[in-house]
């Protein structure tokens, strides 16, 4: 899994987002607002992206915090069901 993250200084739901990818040991490249990119650049990419943090995975914008989180959970109960159905 290929996972980007653009982000802006002093947003929370970019620092939950970056936690939630390490505490799942989940590596990702980050890339910062007026650092790494400018507003223009990221819209010109991501036209549909409304706010911070934008998350691609895989070369596809999945959405923010909430996408992410609500994603990560979703493939953990897939793998939890695989297992329960080899047992």
């Amino acid at each position: 899994m290929n996972v980007e993250i653009y982000t802006k200084p002093d947003c929370p739901y970019c620092s939950r987002a970056k936690s939630l990818l390490r505490d799942q040991q989940i590596p990702f490249t980050e890339q910062k607002l007026d650092e790494d990119f400018t507003r223009e650049i990221l819209l010109e990419k991501f036209p549909e992206a409304k706010s911070f943090p934008v998350v691609v995975i895989d070369g596809f914008r999945i959405g923010g915090y909430t996408e992410l989180r609500h994603k990560l959970m979703e493939e953990t109960q897939d793998t939890r069901k695989l297992l329960n159905e080899g047992n």
